[in-house]
């Protein structure tokens, strides 16, 4: 696929991934999917690969990779299961957030329990009314000189069951829209924190959706993260992120789905003849192939501008979209290609379906990216008149 120049230590942590993967996860994410929850101890595993402080620089105990590494590592996870590499991929970028812009309270007291697993991340950004409009914020800051009380919900928060530390977006000033957003950083056991039920999806259930309720939640000056006037910003820099590693992780889910389509057809017969003789079945895996080059393509062009510093929201919307949609059609076309066979969960695809349908959502829609790219396009066609 993409011909990425990672270094050794980039490439050491690659190969901690797949270790990972192909052992621990391959070995209990069905029985996850199955009982609709992941456990807390995945973290702890995840910890001791390496894998809970990536985008964390090595001084402070990460891993110090960059966005293109970071792909590589979130496409070894997913082709074993995408909701683990997604849960893992959201407490990494919440220790980045931490790494990046924490208070030395917060770089001492949360990034080393987070690095080792022993602290779980969540994102609060999404709202039972918002959904996708994340510049809709209803979750109320309100109070001054740096003291806050925090009152609303949040929903579809991934890492929900487990999380410990949440990175809350909240609205201090209403009247200033988006530039009232900040976001701070609130234990989960601060009085007037609920824990919301995880919810009963599709599948994907590893993630751990769910919600948050805060009710007179007192916040102190040390617990802001990111003032106003910079926390819209800097969720959107998280989403971008996020947007092109769902971009990868779709590219991992069409290779599983070619590595288990392919070796089916070239064994089965029908009618006479190796299925994989079949010119319709040929065409149609074709496609899949050349849609998961395309995704390929988009996801590191990408991450390439993020680790760059360039302007990547136009760049991992189009990488979003088109590899969440190719991920699920592509899916459902090697999963016909088995017949019948591709419905038994002997077999990962009905589970990477439904992963590929999650992926559709999460980190916003493909109408939220249509929304982005369009932005985009007319920016570039106006004129000054």
């Amino acid at each position: 696929m993409s011909n990425i120049d990672l270094n050794e230590d980039e490439l050491a942590v690659v190969a901690d991934a797949k270790e990972f993967a192909a052992g621990y996860v391959a070995r209990h994410c069905r029985q996850w999917e199955m009982d609709r929850e992941m456990p807390r101890e995945v973290f702890q595993a995840a910890a001791d690969a390496g894998l809970c402080g990536l985008l964390v620089r090595t001084d402070r105990g990460g891993r110090g990779i960059g966005t293109c590494a970071l792909l590589k590592v979130l496409e070894e996870l997913t082709y074993v299961d995408m909701s683990v590499a997604f849960a893992l991929v959201v407490h990494n970028n919440h220790a980045r957030f931490i790494d990046n812009a924490g208070t030395p309270d917060m770089i001492e007291g949360y990034l080393p329990k987070m690095i080792a697993g022993e602290m779980i991340g969540a994102f609060l950004l999404t709202e039972p009314q918002g959904g996708s409009d994340a510049a809709a914020i209803a979750m109320r800051a309100e109070g001054d000189k740096g003291s806050y009380v925090l009152n609303g919900e949040k929903a579809w928060i991934s890492n929900a069951p487990h999380a410990d530390l949440l990175n809350v977006f909240a609205q201090t000033d209403p009247a200033a829209g988006a530039r009232g957003i900040a976001s701070f950083q609130v234990p989960v056991d601060t009085p007037g924190v609920t824990r919301l039920p995880a919810y009963e999806m599709l599948g994907c259930h590893a993630i751990g959706a769910g919600g948050f309720r805060f009710e007179n939640v007192q916040v102190g000056p040390g617990q802001q993260l990111v003032p106003a006037g910079q926390g819209f910003k800097a969720a959107m820099a998280g989403i971008d992120l996020a947007r092109a590693c769902v971009a990868a992780m779709c590219v991992a889910m069409l290779r599983a789905g070619l590595d288990t389509a392919m070796p089916h057809i070239l064994q089965r017969h029908a009618f006479g003849r190796p299925l994989a003789e079949q010119q319709g079945l040929q065409w149609q895996l074709a496609d899949v192939a050349t849609d998961m080059r395309a995704s390929d393509l988009l996801a590191y062009d990408a991450a390439r501008l993020i680790d760059q510093g360039g302007a990547s929201a136009e760049a991992a919307a189009h990488a979003k979209k088109f590899a969440t949609r190719a991920a699920f059609n592509g899916l459902n076309a090697c999963m016909q290609a088995m017949g019948a066979d591709g419905l038994k969960q002997d077999y990962p695809l009905a589970r990477h379906l439904a992963a590929a349908k999650v992926a559709q959502y999460v980190d916003g829609t493909t109408e939220i990216q249509n929304v982005v790219i369009s932005r985009a396009l007319q920016k570039a066609y106006q004129t000054d008149e």
